[in-house]
């Protein structure tokens, strides 16, 4: 019994010496002031429409964007650009359509009930183009992460040299943000990369925020709807849990009276 109790501890004192060790090495996530977050978030349609930019004219080269539709652009709670402009923006994309009457496959400019346009044909097509990296499909991409936006946003901006003693093989880049901070992907951004139809300084970190502002909307199209729902909730949580505290006390003060 004893052996077993003198093993008890061993095991929690390894755990925990673990768990310390693992905690050390944890990076911090650089930090933004998101508009979406808390009780009354909403987001900021020019960081929403920002960001379909960059990830137009920089992510989309490679990262698919599968569950999105050009209409959702348009919707509100979204980017909200007007229906002329997302048509427009769908219209600007060639689509793989049919067959037509003679049995063959066409291509047309797209329409706002199109998904968004694919990258590559198949995940073996991306692979190939990719070195063997599977470049991971952006719809859900916040929620797949640990860390979220945040972990999105400082991702974007980690790369730097590696430290002395860390090796790299072809094709793989350092960023002290990223998972064991080995990774495929090579730094995409830099000031000036794109220019912004709204006029706003295309900075790196200007544009972090706002294709991850994106990516979150993408994630969670109905988050201010969402919000809106919880706010009216605990209002009627609160309006009830006073008329049920008013109603007893009166009727315990009946009683009250009687004895």
């Amino acid at each position: 019994m004893k052996s077993f109790f003198k093993f008890l501890i061993l095991l929690f004192a390894f755990l925990g010496t673990s768990f310390n060790s693992n905690s050390a090495e944890k990076v911090e996530y650089l930090k933004t002031d998101w508009s979406f977050k808390g009780l009354f978030g909403k987001f900021d349609r020019g960081s929403l429409q920002r960001g379909y930019q960059v990830y137009t004219e920089v992510c989309s080269s490679c990262h698919s964007m599968k569950y999105l539709s050009y209409r959702n652009l348009a919707e509100k709670g979204g980017p909200e650009f007007t229906i002329e402009q997302a048509k427009a923006i769908a219209a600007s994309f060639e689509v793989k359509d049919g067959p037509n009457a003679d049995g063959d496959m066409f291509t047309r400019p797209g329409k706002l009930s199109d998904k968004f346009v694919m990258p590559y044909e198949n995940v073996k097509a991306a692979q190939a183009a990719n070195g063997g990296a599977y470049p991971p499909d952006m719809s859900v991409l916040v929620k797949a992460r640990g860390g979220g936006v945040d972990y999105i946003y400082s991702l974007l901006q980690g790369y730097e040299d590696p430290p002395a003693g860390i090796s790299l093989d072809d094709g793989v880049y350092y960023n002290k943000y990223m998972y064991g901070n080995k990774i495929k992907m090579a730094n995409q951004l830099s000031d000036g990369l794109v220019e912004y139809a709204d006029g706003t300084t295309a900075s790196v970190e200007q544009m972090s925020k706002d294709v991850t502002t994106f990516l979150m909307w993408a994630a969670e199209p109905h988050l201010e709807a969402r919000h809106r729902m919880g706010f009216k909730a605990i209002v009627y949580l609160i309006i009830l849990t006073a008329l049920v505290y008013f109603s007893m006390k009166r009727i315990w003060s009946r009683i009250e009276t009687e004895v």
